[in-house]
C-alpha cells in the first residue's frame, strides 16, 4: 500500500471559524473522540491510535499532517501529546505539516509548534489574498481576523516552510494567475497548493450552494493552469498524480481532487481519526482501513 500522506484529525468540539464552503459540515458521519484522558479506557485507545501511526510508517509514509474539522490549534493539550507520541515512536514521523487559516498562531505558539510539536510547514488555508475578504470567506471573528503578511512573516523567521494552500474562491476571478503567484512570492511562500472547492456528488448541501455562487470560474482555473505550465518547470508526478511544477523559485500544484475521489492505485492519503481507526475517505465510514 503506497500512502502519499496521514491526515490527523485534532479532536475539537466545534471550529472557532465557520468557512462557507468547509468539507467537514458535509461530512454527516458522527465518530467518537476516544482521545480523552478522562475515558475510563484511556490506555487501550492510546495504544490504538499509536498503532494507527505505527501502521502508517511501516507502509512508507513518512509525511502526518495535522488538520481536523476545527482548528488544530484550538487543542493544544492534544498537539503536546502528539510531540511525546514522536519522541516515544521508534519510526516517528519526519515530516509533519498543519493545515490552519492561521488563527490563534502567536510567536510563542509557533515556537511551540516547531520546538516541541515538530511541524515543519505550515500550509495557510488562504480565501483570499486580502485580509478582511480572507476572513470574510473563513467566517473567522473580527477578534481572531488573520494579517496575512505578518503571520506569514512570523511563519518564516522560525523557519518552517510556508505553503499558502489557495481555496479557490470568486475572488481570484479578478486577477490574473501571474498577479496571484506575484503576491504569493511577496509573502515568501516557499510553495502554492490551487485547491479547487470541493461539492458533494448531489450539490445539494448549503456549502455546494455557496461555492456554486462564489468558486472561481472555470476560466479561472484553465488561466492558472496554462499560467503553471507555460511557465512553470516540471518537477515530478505525486503518487496521487498531480504534477508539481517549479514557478518563480516556488512549488506549485494545482488541486482539483481535494477528496481523493479519483480511483488510484496509491492512497492520496489516509486519515486517522479521534476514534483510533484508520480511514482512506473523509466522507464514508465504509472506507474503514483498520
Amino acid at each position: 500500500m503506497k500512502i502519499q500522506s496521514l491526515s490527523i484529525v485534532v479532536p475539537t468540539n466545534s471550529c472557532i471559524n465557520d468557512c462557507k464552503f468547509c468539507v467537514s459540515r458535509m461530512d454527516e458521519n458522527a465518530h467518537d473522540n476516544h482521545m480523552d484522558d478522562r475515558s475510563p479506557i484511556y490506555d487501550l485507545h492510546l495504544k490504538d491510535y499509536i498503532k494507527r501511526l505505527e501502521f502508517a510508517r511501516d507502509n512508507g509514509c513518512n509525511n502526518a499532517i495535522l488538520t481536523g474539522t476545527g482548528e488544530p490549534q484550538q487543542n493544544r493539550r492534544f498537539l503536546t501529546d502528539f510531540g511525546l507520541f514522536m519522541m516515544l515512536m521508534e519510526r516517528p514521523f519526519r515530516n509533519i505539516e498543519m493545515q490552519t487559516t492561521g488563527v490563534l498562531l502567536d510567536d510563542a505558539y509557533l515556537r511551540f509548534l516547531r520546538n516541541h510539536v515538530g511541524v515543519n510547514t505550515i500550509s495557510l488555508s488562504v480565501s483570499a489574498l486580502d485580509d478582511s475578504a480572507n476572513s470574510q470567506c473563513n467566517g473567522t471573528a473580527p477578534r481572531n481576523a488573520v494579517k496575512l503578511e505578518k503571520l506569514c512573516s512570523q511563519i518564516l523567521q522560525y523557519d518552517f516552510n510556508l505553503r499558502l494552500c489557495l481555496n479557490m474562491t470568486s475572488w481570484f476571478d479578478y486577477f490574473s494567475a501571474s498577479n496571484i503567484v506575484s503576491q504569493c512570492s511577496t509573502y515568501g511562500a516557499n510553495q502554492i497548493t490551487f485547491r479547487v472547492l470541493y461539492q458533494s456528488p448531489k450539490g445539494d448541501k448549503p456549502q455546494d450552494l455557496w461555492i456554486q455562487k462564489n468558486g472561481a470560474s472555470p476560466g479561472t482555473i484553465i488561466a492558472i493552469k496554462e499560467h503553471i505550465k507555460t511557465n512553470g518547470k516540471p518537477l515530478e508526478r505525486l503518487e496521487y498524480g498531480q504534477i508539481r511544477y517549479a514557478v518563480d523559485g516556488m512549488s506549485v500544484v494545482l488541486d482539483d481532487d481535494c477528496m481523493a475521489q479519483e480511483i488510484k492505485e496509491s492512497l492520496k492519503y489516509l486519515i486517522l481519526r479521534p476514534d483510533c481507526r484508520l480511514y482512506s475517505r473523509w466522507d464514508d465510514k465504509a472506507s474503514l482501513v483498520f
